[in-house]
């Protein structure tokens, strides 16, 4: 992140999220009373069961939408609609497959109009990213792997201030999904913005995180915030590293009662 860079604060206080259930007249209680800060600079990775709330925080973060009670806050002013400067990226690779892939890269700046710059700023995330050979493929051509580090950079390239990942390598392979993780992060200690990823795996919500927080289920709330004093790059066998994940292990069995 260069030191210009304006450096975000985003806030929960006090937000709960309630579901209509479409089955029934009764209700989803997915989060409950959640308050958390997190700021520029931190890779929060968000851990839990299924139906904790985690993909729920981040929609409300991208504001697709809106807590129930609470508020949703970048740097005191309301999240109240999606906003480039909040990217979100999904489990599965959301790709124009009739663009090639220097197409869909730039395809967010030309919707923003964005066009100063462009062809520099499409090349070199090309570029580091390993991508330039593949510009004109198309996305049926590429492999999983590939077409995530596509969907990543097309998000990146808008510079965005905070990023919202949800579970985006869960549909890959274990050793594509290993070097996805160091590529992640290797594209983020670029810049170090705010990144907020939802995982179902504890190593590599150990693995890339700064912070890791921790959720229960029934209502969802926020159980332990862990802080990972760990240096980059992790060694996975380390004690260290070892003691991070039975700490959260721990916490996702007893759900915080027994710390």
């Amino acid at each position: 992140m260069s030191d210009d860079k304006k450096k975000v604060c985003l806030k929960l206080e006090n937000v709960s999220k309630v579901f209509a259930k479409v089955e029934s007249d009764g209700v989803t209680h997915a989060l409950q009373d959640v308050s958390t800060e997190m700021q520029s600079g931190e890779f929060v990775s968000l851990v839990g069961p299924s139906g904790c709330g985690k993909s729920t925080i981040l929609r409300l973060v991208a504001g697709l939408i809106t807590p129930t009670l609470g508020r949703v806050t970048v740097d005191g002013k309301e999240v109240d609609g999606p906003s480039p400067e909040r990217g979100l990226v999904f489990q599965n690779p959301t790709l124009f497959p009739w663009l090639t892939v220097e197409r869909n890269i730039s395809f967010s700046l030309d919707m923003r109009g964005a066009t100063v710059g462009k062809a520099e700023k499409v090349k070199h995330m090309l570029e580091i990213t390993g991508l330039e050979k593949f510009r004109n493929d198309y996305p049926a051509q590429l492999s999983g792997g590939m077409a995530q580090r596509v969907a990543l950079v097309r998000t990146l390239i808008n510079e965005p201030e905070i990023l919202l990942l949800d579970e985006p390598l869960g549909a890959l392979d274990a050793f594509t999904r290993m070097n996805m993780q160091d590529e992640i992060l290797s594209i983020w200690t670029q810049r170090r913005q705010l990144a907020l990823m939802v995982t179902h795996s504890i190593d590599e919500a150990v693995y890339m995180g700064t912070r890791v927080l921790v959720m229960e289920a029934n209502p969802g709330r926020i159980v332990a915030d862990i802080k990972i004093s760990e240096d980059f790059p992790r060694d996975r066998s380390s004690a260290g590293f070892v003691e991070y994940r039975n700490e959260i292990l721990n916490k996702l069995h007893y759900g915080g009662k027994n710390a």
